[in-house]
């Protein structure tokens, strides 16, 4: 069991960022060679700029997780993501990595709250919300996404976004945000999958002949179907290995605890 994390470092801000702390962060273009080679978004292509304008990438540095914009000053992700909320910038509006575009906002992170049942172990109640310190500006390049209304359906195809390396036998993440399409699986799919591992706060999404998934660098990115966001990028055997879909939080169960996160401190 291996959450997506990003091990590779690629980031593109060349911006000064003036943190709660008052600090300046200078993020400079990074790129090193230090990750397993099952990274990805794999089996997928190049989004049309700016197509997901929820998706964010949070930054230590370097791109280290994905994550999605809710409404205008909440971010929500993975658990497993989680760092020092003074050592993040929270980027909306990107897509080319390496450029800075003139539509990114660059966002100072006040406070993370994440589920007080997570088990780093087994990742279940794999999610966080982060609260910005300031609201993001709303334009066509940056949107939040609707939270689900009902948990979706074996079937349904969904998006899956992210900056993580797109192959699986070699390291490269890609400069451009990666986009791929997956199909919800039922729970009987799922649980054939990953026997004894799959909670009520997780759901399957992907081809059990392999050949599409999200994994390292995509965590905590957004799993979109029909419009609103019913995953978060969370963990897998591999990535897009056959017989092992990926693993993603299940946002519909979470619901009465992110409105709870929301009204208690928004």
């Amino acid at each position: 069991m291996f959450p997506f994390l990003c091990l590779v470092s690629i980031s593109s801000v060349l911006a000064q960022i003036s943190v709660q702390s008052h600090c300046l962060f200078i993020y400079l273009f990074i790129f090193t060679t230090a990750a397993p080679v099952d990274d990805k978004i794999v089996g997928g292509y190049e989004c049309s700029p700016h197509s997901q304008p929820w998706q964010v990438s949070i930054n230590i540095g370097y791109h280290d997780c994905g994550g999605s914009l809710i409404n205008d000053q909440w971010i929500i992700s993975a658990a497993h993501c989680w760092q020092n909320p003074y050592s993040q910038i929270v980027i909306v509006g990107d897509h080319h990595i390496w450029v800075n575009e003139g539509t990114e906002q660059f966002m100072s992170v006040d406070a993370i709250y994440w589920h007080e049942s997570y088990d780093y172990q087994t990742l279940d109640y794999d999610i966080m919300l982060m609260k910005l310190v300031h609201p993001v500006t709303v334009n066509q390049y940056v949107k939040p996404i609707a939270l689900p209304k009902a948990c979706p359906t074996p079937g349904d195809m969904c998006m899956v976004s992210g900056w993580g390396n797109i192959y699986t036998d070699q390291v490269f993440n890609p400069f451009n945000l990666q986009c791929v399409e997956v199909p919800i699986l039922s729970d009987k799919e799922c649980e054939g999958s990953y026997p004894g591992q799959i909670t009520d706060r997780m759901v399957c999404a992907g081809y059990l002949e392999g050949g599409k998934d999200a994994c390292q660098g995509d965590s905590g990115g957004p799993l979109v179907c029909n419009g609103e966001l019913q995953g978060i990028v969370s963990w897998g055997q591999g990535c897009a290995q056959p017989n092992y879909p990926g693993v993603y939080t299940k946002v519909c169960s979470l619901m009465p605890w992110i409105n709870d996160i929301l009204s208690s401190y928004s």
